[in-house]
């Protein structure tokens, strides 16, 4: 894991356990154990967890993130612990979290490109922003998001992009399914980390809780994966037309998060699957899903009628901007989602550079939340759709304990990097896998027979 504790100055655990309590008042719940945050100053955390060495210009130093975001995962993680076991996660800090998968794909810092390489800032005409190409299909609708000749390449992008203004490169782009974001601070912080969109029925909290898990890559199986430390049953349910994508990537990171679910695969497009899909949902306590509202609705899956009608389900749904229109059909992933909660433009004003910050930082982030808000809604007899957004998570971690000035922010820039340099800036470290994860649909056949569902 990254590197430990080495700092005990009096403001040490401030940071963790401050954000720790913030969230469990946000819920409302008192912790049921003592709240126990790593003492650790929030420079340190964010140097030894490995995020400030994947922070910066390739050729240039690592920098310090001047939010405390590093110690807001180590308190998300400490307010989970507090409503649940410390012993299950005592081997986990929140900040390493967020690096592991760098560590595992050897990934490094490289300015205005995520570490990835999917994502990138550019300069248009009336200000920045960032562009994630993530899948194949997004560089095909390149010639017609910039109305420019087939094909458009990488060289082409920075003119192309320049020419055009920020808020016409996003309408255009979120109708054709890109994900974007405007690099600049947004018209206004996010309240809340999460949403409670409807209210249900609640029930008896069954333990361990049964999970059915229909996310994919990062966040929502990072939840998935910290729900099944505290002893819940996780199926992980994917369509064997369109597996989780992070089964194509590193193997051992796709152990890290999945090892340990049982796998089922269904085609939810066919009668058949839908029925046995819907029949899973009815045996679950929780629901874990990553996918745009209307893409479930399209299946004939409604998780607002599902939640009214099933006593005690907590439904968690990820999305990268939150549901409801026009926001909820807008694509995004961890590095652009960051973007757009103000993250490059808080480094930019503290450092005057142009940089994505730590690897796909939202997602991972998000994933820390998100197991909080499912372990607390099943707690308390669930009958929740609790709805959590990349960005909202991201940009609720920058509003606590933010400077209230570009100069105090500068300061604080200048302090914690000195603090930083004298810890020693750690490189990102990955966890060893538990085991393998199942093959695709490799347990459908016995899931579906345990309840009483034929294959």
């Amino acid at each position: 894991m990254c590197a430990a504790p080495r700092s005990d100055p009096p403001e040490a655990g401030l940071a963790a356990s401050g954000y720790a309590e913030a969230l469990l008042r946000s819920l409302p719940l008192a912790p049921l154990l003592p709240l126990r945050a790593p003492l650790q100053h929030p420079a340190e955390a964010w140097a030894g967890s490995g995020l400030m060495a994947l922070t910066g210009a390739a050729d240039g130093p690592p920098r310090m993130c001047p939010a405390p975001l590093a110690s807001c995962a180590d308190g998300a993680l400490a307010a989970l612990a507090s409503l649940a076991s410390p012993a299950a996660l005592d081997d986990l800090r929140g900040a390493c979290l967020l690096a592991e998968r760098a560590a595992l794909l050897g990934l490094r810092r490289a300015g205005e490109v995520s570490p990835g390489g999917a994502c990138r800032l550019y300069q248009a005409a009336d200000g920045g922003i960032a562009l994630n190409l993530a899948r194949d299909e997004d560089r095909e609708a390149l010639p017609a998001w910039l109305e420019a000749p087939e094909p458009v390449d990488a060289a082409a992008l920075p003119g192309l992009i320049a020419q055009r203004r920020v808020e016409d490169l996003l309408e255009r782009g979120r109708l054709l399914g890109l994900a974007l974001a405007a690099n600049r601070w947004p018209d206004a912080a996010p309240g809340r980390w999460f949403d409670i969109t409807v209210q249900g029925t609640r029930g008896a909290a069954a333990r361990p809780p049964r999970v059915l898990e229909l996310a994919s890559l990062w966040a929502g199986p990072l939840c998935g994966h910290l729900l099944q430390r505290l002893g819940a049953e996780v199926i992980k349910l994917e369509s064997p037309e369109r597996p989780d994508g992070a089964r194509r990537g590193n193997a051992r990171f796709f152990d890290l998060l999945n090892a340990g679910k049982r796998s089922v695969a269904l085609e939810p497009r066919s009668e058949t699957g839908r029925r046995q899909l819907l029949a899973l949902i009815a045996e679950s306590d929780i629901v874990i899903e990553g996918s745009r509202p209307r893409a479930l609705r399209q299946l004939g899956i409604d998780a607002e009628a599902l939640v009214r009608s099933q006593p005690g389900l907590t439904w968690l749904s990820i999305t990268g901007h939150g549901r409801g229109a026009p926001r909820e059909q807008w694509v995004a992933y961890g590095d652009d989602a960051a973007v757009a909660a103000g993250l490059s433009a808080l480094l930019h004003e503290a450092t005057g550079e142009q940089l994505i910050v730590g690897d796909a930082i939202a997602d991972p982030l998000t994933g820390l939340h998100a197991a909080l808000a499912a372990w607390a809604s099943h707690g308390s007899g669930g009958g929740r759709l609790v709805a959590l957004a990349l960005r909202d998570v991201v940009g609720y971690g920058l509003g606590f304990d933010r400077p209230d000035s570009v100069a105090a922010l500068r300061q604080r820039q200048a302090q914690w990097t000195a603090m930083a340099l004298r810890y020693g800036v750690a490189e990102p470290r990955p966890r060893m896998p538990g085991g393998r994860a199942a093959a695709l649909g490799a347990d459908t056949a016995a899931v579906l027979a345990q309840r009483g569902r034929p294959c």
